[in-house]
């Protein structure tokens, strides 16, 4: 079924035309498009739930039906499950659908209306804003034809699962049109199960409940993909949890949330409101915006209590802020994976915030590994970018030692980009990786160093570029542990 699904992609795209039509520009369509897809979402799932409960108790009156209902936490829809209206039910009749559409919108319990964004005043959060798009669509007299359009999209037949592999390539194609800087990505899934490979390859199959957390989950690709792979490998239990603070992906990675077990999604900025302070998590995945600076709370980082922060980074580059959070949220003896661009490697002079940052974490012996990653591996930046694996509980073969693993080569080209991603990791190109990782030995593309060899020694590292003919050139320069990289004579 999972590959049946994606033959609605192109259904998604098609109700982009009439927003073509209608003059909105391209890196607008996420803003038209999220409110009506997560309706579509929440829908099909709310009549297929209704559907498997009443298999499963038989005859029952109806308002012990909704009390039942409403019992599983799912939402409630009052047209949906009383009445059985849908959303096409409603689009057969245009000269109604005003009212009617109003109504549907309504008969929402209170949060799906607050995620959806419905009849938000203007000064409390929005998310969706499905109330506010559907205004502007009625403006341009398209708002009846949009929702016929999306209402012809039948998922009801699709688990969560299913629905969840269309939904990632749907925010996979937003993510390519709307994103304005390379901070703000989109894991491909591809990444995911590497991340995932890595994570079973340090973990054990047992029944005790495996905690999973993204602290900047976004609509929650990585964090669900990472869980949704794990279970296909192990059978123990996961409990998810994730913060994010964009209201439109904080508001799907919610709703998906509800059609989980065992999964809990905030709302806040986590280096300003952290949601799960009191806990420590067994695995936490991250791919924290990058290239964006933290001006605008300086000074709630500053005087954070935490103790979260050892050392500041610079203001125009935030990532270190991430990488210490996750760390103070990570158990004892637990692995983090984390998604950077080069500047956490290289940024920062002798005596700055990110050399002490570096330091604290090899005084505490948490980073096992460093991975470097092809470029044009993400959909819109065509930067390297490199896994951390910090381990807090590293084998005692591994102590006092970090293993740099060149993956730069290991990959396959698409046969159509997608946005500036032009590469992917086949199975064979991760399968090496993780071995790579599991033996810690030197191999023709990685090396162990003592981490002292970090603290005092200039690093030679080899950057790799492309010719003419497209072929790999390296070119040997030396580059200091803060980054100053000289080019060789």
């Amino acid at each position: 079924m999972s590959i049946n699904i994606l033959q609605y992609e192109k259904d998604v795209w098609k109700t982009a035309d009439l927003l073509i039509a209608s003059g909105i520009k391209q890196s607008d369509f996420p803003k038209y498009m999220m409110p009506f897809f997560a309706l579509l979402m929440v829908e099909s799932r709310l009549v297929r739930e209704a559907k498997r409960l009443k298999e499963d108790i038989g005859d029952i009156d109806i308002e012990d039906f909704i009390d039942m209902f409403q019992l599983e936490g799912l939402g409630y829809n009052d047209f949906v499950i009383r009445k059985n209206k849908t959303l096409k039910d409603i689009c057969k009749n245009d000269k109604t659908f005003d009212v009617d559409f109003h109504s549907y919108l309504k008969a929402f319990d209170a949060e799906t209306k607050y995620l959806l964004g419905v009849d938000k005043g203007t000064e409390e959060e929005k998310f969706l804003d499905i109330s506010g798009i559907s205004g502007l669509l009625k403006k341009k007299r398209i708002l009846f034809e949009t929702v016929q359009t999306w209402s012809e999209i039948d998922l009801t037949p699709f688990n969560n699962s299913e629905i969840t592999t269309l939904e990632e390539h749907i925010k996979r194609k937003w993510a390519d049109i709307s994103a304005e800087t390379a901070g703000e990505q989109y894991t491909p899934d591809d990444i995911i199960t590497l991340i995932t490979d890595i994570i079973a390859s340090k973990i054990e199959d047992n029944d005790k409940f495996l905690t999973i957390y993204d602290p900047t989950c976004g609509g929650g690709n990585l964090l669900y993909g990472v869980e949704d792979k794990i279970k296909e490998k192990f059978k123990r239990p996961t409990k998810t949890h994730g913060q994010d603070w964009n209201d439109n992906l904080y508001a799907l990675a919610k709703i998906e949330s509800r059609f989980r077990t065992d999964s809990q999604i905030e709302y806040g900025n986590t280096l300003t409101d952290i949601k799960f302070i009191e806990k420590k998590f067994d695995v936490i995945v991250a791919n924290p915006p990058y290239g964006v600076d933290w001006k605008g709370f300086q000074k709630d980082i500053v005087n954070d209590t935490t103790e979260r922060f050892v050392a500041l980074p610079s203001i125009s580059d935030g990532q270190f802020l991430f990488t210490q959070h996750i760390l103070y949220q990570l158990a004892d003896d637990g692995l983090a994976v984390v998604v950077h661009n080069g500047s956490t490697l290289f940024s920062g002079d002798a005596g700055s915030g990110e050399s002490a940052i570096r330091k604290h974490f090899l005084d505490n012996d948490w980073v096992e590994a460093i991975i470097q990653m092809p470029t044009d591996e993400f959909f819109n930046t065509g930067i390297y970018t490199y896994l951390w694996i910090f381990n807090k509980n590293k084998p005692s073969d591994r102590k006092d030692k970090v293993i740099l693993i060149n993956a730069a080569n290991l990959f396959v080209p698409l046969k159509k980009s997608k946005g500036k991603k032009r590469k992917q990791m086949s199975e064979e190109n991760r399968a090496d990786i993780v071995k790579a990782f599991t033996e810690f030995k030197d191999n023709e593309y990685c090396k162990i160093f003592d981490k002292w060899h970090f603290y005092f020694n200039k690093q030679s590292i080899m950057l790799t570029n492309v010719d003419v003919d497209g072929k790999a050139v390296e070119m040997p320069n030396k580059v200091d542990r803060n980054g100053d990289i000289k080019e060789e004579k």
